[in-house]
């Protein structure tokens, strides 16, 4: 299995002429990548508009965090800037830039600006004007360089990325402006487990249908300890053909297996046998007990608006009672009435025959 490696060589940065007012810089610089800031570059490039221009490429700003002694930086975030370019010149919206970082500054303050971007991997003189003014005091990164990536987006290739820091180099000062040095620098593209696992999602969906299906837990955990299975074949088969003499093998690779076999555990099989089915009781139990709460929580929801409902129906049906015994009464009431009526009539008709009559002498 042959082995790819890259090497760099950091040189200082050379002292810049004293009328520039830049200090110079020794220390070598590392950057790390975060897998959404390339996705912000790949959409940028996908939606350029080309109508105004005769430039195939994009531009833009990186932001993130830098390590104390600057030796170090993090991309996590980056913005669209807005440019025109063609054989002769080069403009830039530095309005557009400055308000956008007030912005992103604003919105994430414990990050700086980094440098800029291009989806071109050509340095030009053009490239140079646009870096010596990431790196200024002014509008730049000053006193630190200006990390300048670039990145291909060339539909059906895979994507390469590179990384420089530059140093101002001119026979005068006049054409310091469109003039540097660029230096590669290491990087690499970080990121977490979770990342990772939505990374694999997404490239799992670059076949022609363009769709993946979104896997389970255990699915996603079977794929893992498929591909951890056919890595160690790999890593197996290359020190069995090593040690048989087939191929000539590597020192740098031998020392980095023997640091990674160290730091495995000294675990017998029936041990981890044993844990992992303790582990799997924890976890049964712990499922068991959340169906039960969540059962008992249900049930309790049920009776209690069962009650509430049970309530309003006695409530009614005693309302009812109520108003249809309050007619009953009613009724009797005006039945009395009316016949004690009648009666008192009748007494006072009888009451006036009863009265003497006056003779007519």
């Amino acid at each position: 299995m042959a082995v790819e490696q890259e090497h760099f060589v950091h040189l200082s940065r050379p002292l810049p002429p004293a009328v520039l007012g830049f200090s110079a810089s020794s220390a070598p610089l590392t950057v790390n990548i975060q897998p959404q800031a390339v996705f912000s570059i790949l959409d940028h490039a996908v939606r350029r508009d080309i109508r105004d221009t005769q430039s195939t490429r994009v531009i833009g700003a990186l932001v993130g965090m830098r390590s104390e002694d600057g030796s170090e930086v993090e991309v996590r975030s980056t913005f669209a800037i807005p440019h025109t370019e063609n054989e002769d010149q080069v403009e830039v919206d530095v309005e557009y830039q400055k308000n956008m970082l007030q912005l992103t500054l604003k919105a994430s303050p414990r990050e700086t600006l980094l440098g800029w971007y291009t989806t071109s991997h050509e340095l030009n003189s053009f490239s140079a004007l646009i870096q010596n003014f990431f790196a200024s005091p002014d509008t730049g990164t000053f006193p630190h360089p200006a990390v300048h990536l670039t990145i291909s987006t060339e539909a059906g290739t895979p994507i390469e990325t590179k990384t420089y820091i530059s140093a101002p180099v001119a026979v005068n000062a006049e054409r310091a402006a469109e003039s540097c040095l660029f230096i590669e620098v290491p990087h690499k593209l970080h990121f977490n487990d979770a990342e990772r696992a939505a990374l694999g999602s997404v490239s799992a969906a670059a076949g022609e249908t363009r769709a993946a299906p979104i896997v389970s837990d255990i699915e996603g955990l079977t794929q893992s300890l498929e591909t951890v299975s056919d890595l160690l074949e790999r890593v197996s088969a290359y020190v069995s053909e090593v040690l048989d003499e087939e191929r000539d093998g590597n020192h740098a690779l031998g020392q980095y297996l023997m640091n990674a076999l160290s730091l495995a555990p000294k675990v017998s099989g029936t041990a981890i046998e044993h844990d992992f089915n303790n582990h799997i009781q924890d976890v049964l139990m712990v499922s068991y007990l959340a169906n039960s709460i969540r059962t008992q929580i249900d049930l309790a929801q049920r009776l209690a608006t069962a009650q509430l409902v049970g309530g309003d129906k006695e409530g009614g049906d005693k309302a009812k009672e109520g108003e249809e015994g309050g007619k009953q009464e009613g009724r009797g009431g005006g039945r009395g009435g009316k016949r004690g009526g009648r009666g008192g009539g009748r007494g006072g008709g009888q009451q006036r025959e009863r009265e003497p009559r006056e003779n007519a002498d």
